[in-house]
Formats: structure tokens, C-alpha cells, sequence
């Protein structure tokens, strides 16, 4: 077992590399002479930030001004830009770079079609997006998710010296409270879940030739038991709409658009005075403290929590269930042993978290240390309850 888990993480880490060579030599063999000028997206929904993104492909830097070189034109009338947003920029060569135009989200509050007139270098780049309201289900998720816990952050960052990293950390512990007793029944499921495995091995073995009567055995044993086998499932499904929620919060929090989502006790806010730097990381940033010291902190109280999670059984009992074919002698899937499962989880889980962590924003890792560390607390209660 341990092998074969060895070699899928042998083969994760390839594929990852491979995979990551791949990309950057595709990247080197794409770029073209000139300058490359377009809009990061075709369509929008208000409230919106819209990025341009320039590629500079040439062996000479460009100097650009936004006031002067972007036009935004609506219904064929040219949009007045702010004094605030004439910005000078210069691309070196073979720079990337990316205009964002936050700073002006109001100019693109009513709905339809925007054309992009840019002038740089004496060349013309013309661009359109469409700019449409939000779906209903959309809409429910924003102000119902999104608008609540970001006015959350802000009220926290707030009160915290405009620290975006505290504002994670107390935002991260306020939702583990809001979730700590649909958390606390899904563990206690869990476990006994775990309790009963020799039970439902026995009925596995016992009418493993016929099916039908197994899962209507199972549902009966888990009715007895009082257990949810699928107990764990519905808290996830909250779980990752609020990691999602939390993610776009934390990566838009100085973002303008926010200010259409902000509650009137809140006001007034300046997004300038987030602080985004906590113990010499960039929350917004990624770079190698978060590649080792803050994934390799989230990979240990990962590894952690699934260890307290799971239970192993000293027994070695066949880790497979076969079931026969009503039509033949064949026998068809394979039913994995739920220790084979765990251990499985203990390695793997993991390294997945880890590999997120690394992918991901430092403000994202800070979110997931601080729950998962909660979470050890939780589960280390959990286990002596259900001693008792």
C-alpha cells in the first residue's frame, strides 16, 4: 500500500513539472514581434473591474499614458475619464504588464455594449465587451456570500490597523464558530462510521453475492446506528462556497468595485490603507516563503488533522469485497476497505492542500492554516467524547 502511494505522489510531482516545462517553452515559442493589446475578457457583469493586458514583444520599451492612449467610447460617445487615472506607464522589452481599470468601475455601470479605441506607438488596437446585470442565482450568492463576509473584512480590517492578515485570521475563526456544530455532528458521524466498519464487513462478506439485499442491509445497520454515511458531504458543500467566497474577497479587497457592495455603516473606507505586508509575506502576492515556510506549515496541521481523523484497525482483514454478476460466474467492481481508504487520505489529502497552498495567494494559506488548526482542536474534542 505504502508503495503504491509513493509512486502516485512520484507521479503527481512529474506530471506537475512536466506539465509547468511544458507551459513556459509554449510560452517562448508564442511570442511574435510587436505589441500585443487586448482585453482580458469579452463579457462583464456590474458591478466590473476590467483588465487590459499589454505584451511588449519587441527588442525597445514603449511609453504609454492612459488618459491619452485609451479611449472608452458607449452608445459612440467617448467616456470622460478622472484626472486620477492618467497614469504613465512604460513596457520594457519582452514585459508583460496589465492595466487595471478598477479605478473607473462606475463608467461601466449600465449595460451594453463598450468599445475600446487604444493608441499606442501610432498603431490602433480596437477592442469591444459586453456589460450585462447579473443572473438572479448570481445575484442571491452576492448579497447573500459575498457582500456580507466582505463587509465582514472590512469591518475587521478596520478595527485591526487596516492589517489584511489579521482581518483573515478573525474571519477564518468567526466562520469556523458559525459552522462548529454542523462540523461537530458531521465528526461524531464519522467516527462512528468508523465504529461500525467491522459490522458492515461482516454484512459485506455475508451477502456479497447479492447485492440487492447488501445495501438494503447497509441502510438498515446505519438506521440502527443512527449514522449518515453521507453526513459529511452537506457541510463541504458549505464549506467550499465560503473558501470560494473568502478566496475573491481576499484577492479583490482592494479592488474599487467592492464599493458597490459596501454597507452604508461602513462608509467611509479608503482601500489604500490596507496593509497587505503580515510577518514580511505579500497576501497578495506569491513568492518562495509562501512556496516553503507557509505551504510546509499548512501540509504539517493537514497531515495532523487527517491523522486525529482517522482510526486504524490492527487487523489485517482482505481489503477488497467482490461482487458477483447476477448473468455469470465473473465477478464485477471492486468495494475498497475503508482502512485502505483512510491511509490512503492520510498521504494523499494532504499533499493536495499542500499543492493548493503552493498554487494559491498567501492570504488563501493564512485562511487555511488558521482552519484547519481550529479543526485539531475540534476533532481532539470529537475523540474524547466518543471515548467516553
Amino acid at each position: 500500500m505504502k508503495d503504491k502511494i509513493l509512486n502516485f505522489l512520484f507521479i503527481f510531482f512529474f506530471v506537475f513539472l512536466l506539465l509547468n516545462v511544458f507551459n513556459k517553452q509554449q510560452d517562448k515559442e508564442g511570442l511574435q514581434e510587436g505589441l500585443s493589446v487586448k482585453i482580458e475578457k469579452s463579457s462583464y457583469t456590474i458591478p466590473t473591474s476590467i483588465n487590459i493586458l499589454l505584451e511588449n514583444n519587441n527588442s525597445q520599451k514603449i511609453k504609454l499614458n492612459t488618459c491619452e492612449s485609451i479611449h472608452i467610447l458607449y452608445n459612440g460617445e467617448i467616456q470622460e475619464l478622472p484626472k486620477d487615472f492618467c497614469e504613465d506607464y512604460t513596457l520594457q522589452a519582452k514585459e508583460k504588464k496589465t492595466i487595471s481599470l478598477w479605478k473607473i468601475y462606475t463608467k461601466f455601470m449600465q449595460t451594453w455594449n463598450y468599445t475600446f479605441d487604444i493608441q499606442i506607438e501610432g498603431k490602433k488596437y480596437v477592442s469591444q465587451i459586453d456589460v450585462s446585470n447579473k443572473w438572479a442565482i448570481s445575484k442571491i450568492f452576492v448579497y447573500f456570500f459575498y457582500a456580507p463576509i466582505y463587509n465582514l473584512m472590512v469591518f475587521l480590517t478596520k478595527i485591526f490597523w487596516y492589517s489584511l492578515g489579521w482581518a483573515i485570521i478573525w474571519i477564518t475563526i468567526i466562520i469556523r464558530f458559525i459552522l462548529i456544530y454542523p462540523q461537530h455532528q458531521m465528526l461524531i458521524s464519522q467516527k462512528r462510521m468508523q465504529a461500525i466498519q467491522p459490522k458492515i464487513k461482516e454484512i459485506q462478506e455475508k451477502y456479497k453475492w447479492d447485492s440487492q439485499t447488501l445495501w438494503v442491509e447497509l441502510m438498515n445497520l446505519y438506521k440502527k446506528e443512527n449514522v449518515n454515511p453521507m453526513g459529511s458531504c452537506w457541510l463541504l458543500l458549505i464549506q467550499m462556497p465560503i473558501l470560494l467566497v473568502l478566496y475573491n474577497v481576499v484577492m479583490g479587497v482592494e479592488n474599487a468595485t467592492n464599493y458597490y457592495y459596501l454597507y452604508s455603516f461602513l462608509k467611509p473606507f479608503t482601500i489604500e490603507s490596507i496593509g497587505t505586508n503580515f510577518f514580511g509575506m505579500d497576501l497578495l502576492w506569491k513568492w518562495w516563503t509562501v512556496w516553503i515556510f507557509l505551504a510546509l506549515f499548512v501540509w504539517i496541521v493537514q497531515f495532523i488533522q487527517v491523522k486525529l481523523s482517522l482510526s486504524f484497525n490492527k487487523k489485517k482483514d482482505n481489503p477488497l469485497v467482490l461482487e458477483k454478476k447476477k448473468w455469470g460466474d465473473a465477478y464485477t467492481s471492486m468495494m475498497p476497505d475503508a482502512e485502505s481508504m483512510n491511509k490512503v487520505m492520510l498521504y494523499v489529502m494532504p499533499v493536495m492542500v499542500w499543492f493548493f497552498t503552493y498554487s494559491l495567494f498567501a492570504g488563501i494559506g493564512i485562511y487555511w492554516w488558521i482552519w484547519t488548526i481550529f479543526w485539531i482542536f475540534q476533532q481532539i474534542i470529537v475523540n474524547k467524547v466518543i471515548k467516553k
